[in-house]
């Protein structure tokens, strides 16, 4: 079982800059994927970034050049970096991570960009 705890939302201008941060707890060897997701009001939810035990990354084209996504695999947190963020950024953002074929979700941090 894992379990996953978000932090670093809030509110925040057009233009602006969050760090996310997951944390995850549990019983666990080593985690090969670890990603962001976010989902607007009204809308599904959507892949933000992904990075592997690697470091290869892979992000939405709506958020490439301005997010980035890293990594601390001692540490077991996986983090998000959103610069020069705008409206259309808004919504709640969850923390995944796939251990031994099964995902895992945090409960999600809410990120609002005023305009």
């Amino acid at each position: 079982q894992v379990q996953l705890v978000e932090s670093g939302g809030g509110l925040v201008q057009a233009g602006g800059s969050l760090r996310l941060s997951c944390v995850a707890s549990g019983s666990i060897i080593s985690i090969n994927d670890m990603g962001w997701y976010r989902q607007a009001p009204g809308k599904q939810r959507e892949l933000v970034a992904h990075i592997n035990s690697g470091g290869s990354t892979n992000y939405a084209d709506s958020v490439k050049g301005r997010f980035t996504i890293s990594r601390d695999n001692a540490k077991n947190r996986v983090y998000l970096q959103m610069n020069s963020l705008k409206p259309e950024d808004t919504a709640v953002y969850y923390c995944n991570v796939r251990y031994y074929n099964i995902n895992y979700w945090g409960k999600g941090t809410l990120v609002t960009v005023s305009s």
